[in-house]
């Protein structure tokens, strides 16, 4: 299997995800020159509450948008892992996905959603975020762990950085959004079946967040994460 190296990847639970906790900081990494891959768990093929639709069809424009959404980005690639919508589970099989693309694209920083907000949080979110920071500590890095990777020509790999969204009580790191906020809503509009009704709705909640979070930093708006550096 082909090495493709990436700077950053963003592992996501479903369509959508990453464009509201993220999106106007990989805007702002991928104008500074970094290439950026997503990593989507799901193809959230549960995310309408119209019983008329077929999953399959729903799913197949959930993938549309969220591809529409990653160009206007700029990421680089899109990967869709298949898993069902609600049905994430900590399981070897996802762990083992998630690694394989560690070392495959050999990034210096993880994205993904913060597994310990407490209270109210999609599980799959908890799920992704927990089988990710595991599938980057200790697996990616660990030679004997998924020998059968090895064997497909993916050697361990040790990312430097996770960041965490959907961060609240443990934020240490206010990323500046103020340039990018535009393209962060640009992306989010193109998950029409989410957003399209409601999006001026969508907008203030996201332009309030946004200046919540810069508040005191010298910036106007701003993206929150749990950020840790992997020193070993």
């Amino acid at each position: 299997m082909p090495v493709k190296k990436a700077d950053i990847l963003v592992v996501t639970a479903h369509p959508d995800d990453a464009e509201f906790g993220a999106s106007g900081t990989i805007a702002k990494w991928i104008k500074e020159g970094k290439q950026v891959v997503y990593i989507v768990c799901t193809d959230g093929e549960k995310g309408t509450e119209d019983l008329s639709l077929k999953p399959e069809a729903f799913a197949a424009l959930r993938k549309k948008e969220q591809r529409a959404a990653a160009k206007v980005l700029g990421v680089w690639e899109v990967v869709f892992l298949g898993y069902p919508d609600g049905g994430l589970e900590d399981c070897h099989e996802l762990r083992r996905d998630i690694v394989r693309h560690i070392r495959m694209y050999r990034p210096d920083i993880v994205l993904t959603a913060n597994p310990y907000r407490r209270y109210i949080w999609h599980r799959d979110h908890r799920i992704s975020g927990v089988v990710t920071l595991d599938a980057v500590y200790p697996f990616a890095r660990n030679g004997p762990s998924y020998p059968e990777l090895i064997e497909e020509g993916l050697k361990p790999h040790s990312v430097k950085h996770i960041y965490l969204w959907g961060a609240v009580d443990d934020i240490n790191y206010r990323s500046d959004i103020t340039s990018t906020f535009d393209i962060k809503l640009a992306a989010l509009k193109c998950h029409k079946s989410q957003v399209g009704d409601k999006f001026d709705w969508v907008e203030k909640r996201m332009r309030d967040w946004a200046k919540e979070v810069a508040k005191g930093q010298g910036f106007e708006l701003g993206e929150a994460f749990h950020h840790e550096e992997i020193m070993w």
